[in-house]
């Protein structure tokens, strides 16, 4: 299975699980996020995970083994009341509910879209913003 592959089926997993509805959102408003230049994508994930002193969770995700597990307090502190304020307002969700979501999923995604274990080259994401136009075909 290829790469862009498994990114959708690791969205399409998502979409299923999350029942439709505002949390069905997820993982759209996810790859919009971890695609936004203005949040440094991917990249500035990894940066934020590290200045919170949490570079080695966000390094397993990223590496070919183990992922750690985060939960929902920890990714709270790391990415900040501001940001899940933000992505839980654009689904509709209250921000406990929406950490713990992706707390759930945010590990799964960052593996999926660096399977060769590490991350992509600078200005290298295409493959998040095709596989975000694909799942808009597919639940829109």
């Amino acid at each position: 299975m290829g790469l862009f592959d498994q990114v959708l089926s690791t969205v399409g997993g998502l979409a299923a699980q999350q029942g439709g509805g505002a949390a069905g959102g997820l993982p759209e408003v996810v790859l919009h996020w971890l695609n936004d230049p203005q949040t440094g994508g991917l990249s500035g994930l990894v940066k934020t995970f590290e200045q919170q002193g949490m570079a080695h969770v966000v390094a397993s995700w990223i590496s070919n083994g183990q992922n750690l597990p985060i939960n929902a307090s920890q990714l709270q502190a790391v990415l900040g009341s501001d940001t899940v304020q933000r992505l839980a307002g654009q689904l509709g969700l209250n921000p406990a509910e929406l950490s713990g979501q992706l707390a759930q999923w945010l590990p799964q995604i960052v593996d999926r879209l660096t399977p060769q274990g590490q991350l992509p080259a600078q200005g290298e994401s295409p493959l998040v913003a095709e596989g975000l136009s694909l799942l808009k075909g597919l639940l829109g």
